[in-house]
């Protein structure tokens, strides 16, 4: 039997330990040294301190920085997990429980993935053993008050926004097209972005034109619109996608166009500027309530029925439909018929079906009319004058909106270059600064070139004379379909009185000076 010399020395399990540092919110981030540096050295030095353990740290960094704690939607937690799961970690080390997770559901889920893999957790400042029923006790504890405190502080976020917005004030978030935020003054605030408060006007003016969203974002994407588009302070692009149908829609019925402020169902009057006439903007929501209800059909309107959507029954104010007679395989017979007297039978309304050919013929007899009927043309004359001068004060608008905001970021210029910063930030906002002045500048000069031309464009009786003289050429080249969309922008209603077996054109203004517009420069 050997002697009894010195026992031999008994090695350490090997226990790979992974740093876990989170930070809810961007900010300091950009730092030399940052939270996300600072609780990574804790954890080291706490593993330094369990050396004699076997303890080791690994060289792979799981840093969540920006993301919220409420939410499993981490690039770097999930990263850890599936290193969890591959067995290349044996210990989790966080600087406290609730930077690991705010939310109990979620950080049951975590500690279930490291019980299965047989991964401990560790909190630096906060001593316990997961191992025992009381440990796993006061882990619970803790993490309840951690998500009371996050649910505590979430409700204080939405009371203080409820009470900016009850205000009228900007409570945050990406500003919408047209507005920018001003954060020159105490608190931020939108302010009009003249360019694009431009643009804005003419979405909502292309649609009460076109009546349909899909015309419009066609429209939009031909001249190269997008929406808003901005750049954040790390220089990060954000936005400048092309309209669809749903972001076309959400900016039609934004109310901030109109200066208020929406909380939930509430509706506020806001302290910034309206871009839109209320007017104009209750008009574009009758407009989408009532293609929602429809469909658009009289948008389609596939079968080139000339007067589907204008036609009235003036005796019970119903709509007059477009239908065949003979089936659909056969139409042999195209003609209008009251709404009501379909629903409730001929007696509940006295006009009579009429046919479709004869009354569109005069509908249309009556546009012709406008090169004999003096009276007609005088009213016409009237009211694309009153379009134009409609036209010069959309410029003369703009042009104040511009002012307005040249005189913001002069001022903005004047204070960055008297505070001496010269940080990469401060160079590239007054590179920024200069070319908004430049290009405002220069907007402000088209204006006033195309205000002079506005203010010399006149229509005589003549010209319109002769544009209205040459409706048969245009007219006779059109398919039905064109066809109806013309009367549709030349007419807004078209009354049948079945009393006096006769009809009522009412014109629409703006739609006959864009057809007066559009032959004009055809004619030159």
């Amino acid at each position: 039997m050997s002697g009894g010399g010195r026992g031999a020395k008994i090695d350490k399990p090997q226990v790979r330990c992974a740093i876990y540092t989170p930070k809810s919110s961007e900010e300091g981030l950009d730092l030399e040294f940052n939270s996300l540096d600072a609780q990574r050295e804790a954890g080291e030095a706490y593993i330094a301190s369990q050396r004699a353990e076997g303890w080791s740290c690994l060289s792979a960094r799981y840093d969540d920085g920006g993301f919220s704690g409420g939410s499993m939607e981490r690039p770097a937690l999930r990263r850890l997990v599936a290193d969890v799961e591959a067995g290349k970690v044996d210990c989790v080390v966080v600087y406290k429980v609730d930077r690991l997770s705010r939310s109990l559901l979620d950080f049951g889920r975590i500690m279930d993935s490291l019980d299965s893999t047989g991964v401990s957790f560790v909190s630096v400042t906060q001593q316990f053993n997961t191992a025992s029923s009381m440990g796993r006790l006061m882990l619970n504890v803790l993490l309840s008050f951690a998500q009371f405190e996050r649910e505590i502080a979430g409700e204080r976020i939405r009371d203080k926004i409820a009470a900016q917005k009850r205000k009228g004030k900007w409570a945050g978030g990406v500003p919408v097209l047209g507005y920018d935020v001003d954060r020159s003054g105490p608190s931020p605030r939108l302010v009009v972005n003249a360019a694009e408060a431009s643009r804005v006007r003419a979405m909502f003016q292309m649609y009460l034109d076109k009546g349909s969203l899909l015309l419009v974002v066609t429209e939009l994407c031909a001249r190269g619109w997008t929406n808003k588009r901005r750049v954040t302070r790390k220089g990060r692009a954000i936005g400048g996608r092309a309209f669809d149908k749903a972001t076309l829609y959400t900016h039609l019925t934004n109310p901030a166009y109109v200066g208020k402020v929406v909380h939930k169902e509430e509706v506020f009057e806001g302290e910034h500027e309206g871009i839109i006439d209320l007017q104009d903007f209750d008009r574009v929501q009758a407009l989408l309530k009532h293609n929602g209800r429809t469909g658009g059909a009289e948008i389609r309107n596939k079968h080139g029925a000339l007067l589907r959507g204008l036609l009235r029954c003036k005796a019970c104010d119903h709509a007059m439909t477009h239908t065949f007679a003979g089936g659909r395989a056969k139409r042999v017979y195209r003609y209008y018929r009251c709404v009501n007297a379909i629903k409730r039978g001929c007696a509940a309304c006295p006009s009579e079906t009429l046919p479709g050919q004869e009354i569109e013929r005069v509908v249309v007899d009556e546009i012709r009319a406008l090169t004999t009927d003096k009276a007609l043309l005088a009213r016409v004359l009237k009211e694309a004058h009153s379009t134009i001068e409609g036209d010069a004060e959309s410029h003369r608008t703009e042009r104040e909106d511009l002012r307005r905001e040249l005189t913001r970021l002069h001022r903005e210029l004047r204070k960055l270059a008297t505070d001496g910063a010269a940080t990469s930030e401060v160079t590239g906002r007054l590179a920024e600064l200069h070319e908004r002045i430049a290009g405002d500048e220069e907007r402000v000069r088209q204006l006033e070139s195309r205000l002079g031309e506005l203010e010399a464009e006149t229509i005589g009786k003549a010209e319109a004379g002769s544009a209205f003289a040459d409706f048969d050429a245009i007219w006779a080249n059109l398919i039905p379909r064109e066809q109806a969309r013309v009367l549709n922008l030349l007419i807004s209603t078209v009354e049948y009185d079945a009393e006096s077996a006769s009809i009522s054109v009412t014109f629409r203004p703006t739609g006959i000076r864009a057809f007066l517009d559009r032959n004009l420069e055809e004619a030159a």
